[in-house]
């Protein structure tokens, strides 16, 4: 096979003809990036936006559960090492069916780690902290250039990807990997369709302290208009005892818990989550995000690979839609690494058709899963209840059972 020769252009600083061109320095594009870079495999990645204003607090307020499987990607990259602040494992994970203002449901998962490994189901990393890192390790990276703020348009054609740059700066790549995020430009420039649809809920997060620990245990509470969730943070000489919270709740009714003041939204809080970390405090900004669901009817096109929200979005009822991306980086930087070691084309046909036969059903997969789980649980009807708390009670019985879904939550298996 002969594999397409690549152009440079050496009005460029510092250029490297890059074998691979990534569009969205985001945490799935800029964590594949550091990836193939560490592995020596020339890459680029281009965002449109400046990369220092991401790092700032005020920017964004969620925080990463980033399961055990997932973990290698970071590792790979040289991520891990580079987190600025602690993280926080999660040991144990509780699931239950729950009624704001009402006893508690005898229904309930509980699940824990030790059941099927030594490592923890997962950390939760803020934000800041991966994009610290990522700013860090992509400017470390002698195989790697990073183009931002800059723009870039792409012509496909089936012996590489001509990239133009804003300046009008061009060259030709073997592979386009289109990590900008659920509007991508890129897919809708190749036609791909996706099917998409609202939850008409967004999702309120924000941080806690509480009187007493957390012991790394995470909880899933499902009520009638969205989940509860509480994640274990790592503690700070303020906060020894903090978690993370993402509340999902019916679209209407979000504004109004926004404006309330920082007693009338502890309130709400607190008969949420009940009583067992005692008294709450919120710390720093309130965030609020519309949750939707997004599935491309394919990833791939020529010499184009879609990875992250570019190809999936689900609810964050699970906590797992960066874990979806990741693992999409994942395999993706294996099959490159493994293309490149072997002087092949990064960008042929076949290896993008492995790519997506093997990603497609996991993300349709989880899809389904979190989409059945929230139209479930949103069921208030009395029959409907008590079924659910029979099978959750059920569940938490069923040891082979649990070890499935556990791991499945590590990443461990798709």
């Amino acid at each position: 096979m002969t594999i397409p020769a690549l152009s440079s252009d050496p009005s460029l600083p510092d250029f490297r003809v890059p074998e691979i061109c990534i569009i969205g320095a985001g945490p799935v594009g800029g964590a594949l990036a550091c990836r193939l870079a560490a592995a020596g495999i020339p890459t680029m990645v281009i965002d449109r936006a400046p990369l220092p204003p991401m790092e700032h607090p005020d920017f964004d307020g969620r925080a990463y559960a980033i399961s055990a499987g997932s973990r290698r990607l970071l590792d790979q990259a040289g991520l891990w090492e580079c987190l600025p602040l602690p993280s926080g494992p999660i040991e144990q994970i509780r699931v239950t069916d729950g009624r704001i203002g009402r006893p508690a449901s005898p229904g309930f998962v509980h699940f824990d780690h030790r059941e099927v490994s030594e490592d923890p189901f997962g950390w939760m990393i803020e934000a800041r902290s991966l994009r610290l890192a990522i700013n860090r390790r992509m400017h470390e990276l002698p195989a790697l250039t990073v183009r931002a703020p800059e723009e870039a348009s792409v012509r496909f054609t089936p012996d590489g990807a001509e990239v133009t740059l804003r300046g009008g700066a061009c060259f030709t790549t073997r592979l386009v990997v289109a990590a900008e995020g659920r509007n991508s430009p890129l897919r809708k420039q190749v036609g791909i369709r996706v099917t998409q649809f609202p939850y008409r809920q967004h999702a309120i997060t924000c941080s806690v302290a509480h009187e007493k620990p957390h012991h790394s245990v995470a909880l899933e509470h499902f009520l009638p208009d969205g989940p509860f969730a509480q994640l274990p943070m790592a503690g700070t000489e303020g906060a020894p005892h903090l978690s993370a919270l993402v509340w999902s709740d019916r679209a209407e009714r979000v504004p109004r818990f926004m404006a309330m003041d920082e007693a009338s939204f502890t309130r709400e809080l607190q008969r949420r989550l009940g009583d067992h970390l005692g008294a709450i405090r919120p710390l720093g900004r309130r965030w609020t995000y519309p949750l939707s669901a997004l599935l491309a009817h394919r990833i791939v096109a020529e010499r184009l690979a879609l990875v992250g929200d570019a190809a999936h979005g689900i609810h964050p009822i699970a906590g797992q839609g960066l874990n979806l991306g990741f693992r999409d980086a994942i395999l993706l930087g294996d099959l490159l690494e493994e293309a490149f070691i072997a002087g092949e084309d990064p960008g042929s046909p076949a290896l993008l058709a492995r790519y997506q036969a093997r990603r497609r059903p996991d993300n349709f997969a989880m899809l389904a899963a979190t989409d059945a789980l929230d139209r479930l649980f949103a069921i208030n009807a009395p029959p409907v209840r008590l079924a659910r708390d029979l099978g959750l009670a059920a569940v938490n019985r069923m040891p082979r059972l649990k070890r499935m879904f556990m791991r499945s939550a590590m990443g461990l298996r798709a």
